[in-house]
């Protein structure tokens, strides 16, 4: 792919040549010629892999799971409103949080009785 050149991407190695041409332009100042060319290679690679490698969405469960787990947060840290904003970063009522994490909630909840009955 030439420096003046941007076409439609339909094989691997149109796929490939725009990825060395985005690792080259990357940095680029926005606003500029060179920021524009990877803001359109960025595009068309992007529709390329979603047409070509298409990935599921996450679990909602397991992403809020795994979200967790890279801020150090247990499912006790969400009923803490503090925690909860930071994780999630909206504020929305307890009902509305309780909806929405109702299933990690009452495994934590379960968990917790059985410790209390268990001491």
């Amino acid at each position: 792919m030439t420096a003046t050149e941007i076409k439609p991407i339909r094989t691997k190695r149109d796929h490939e040549a725009a990825l060395k041409e985005i690792e080259r332009l990357w940095g680029a100042k926005a606003k500029t010629p060179e920021g524009d060319r990877l803001d359109v290679l960025a595009t068309l690679v992007d529709a390329y892999e979603a047409e070509h490698y298409p990935m599921d969405p996450p679990d909602p469960i397991e992403a809020m799971k795994f979200r967790m787990a890279q801020l150090g947060l247990t499912r006790r840290d969400l009923v803490s409103r503090e925690h909860y904003n930071y994780f999630v970063g909206i504020s929305i009522t307890a009902a509305d949080r309780c909806r929405l994490f109702q299933p990690l909630v009452r495994v934590s909840l379960f968990a917790d009785i059985r410790a209390q009955h268990t001491r």
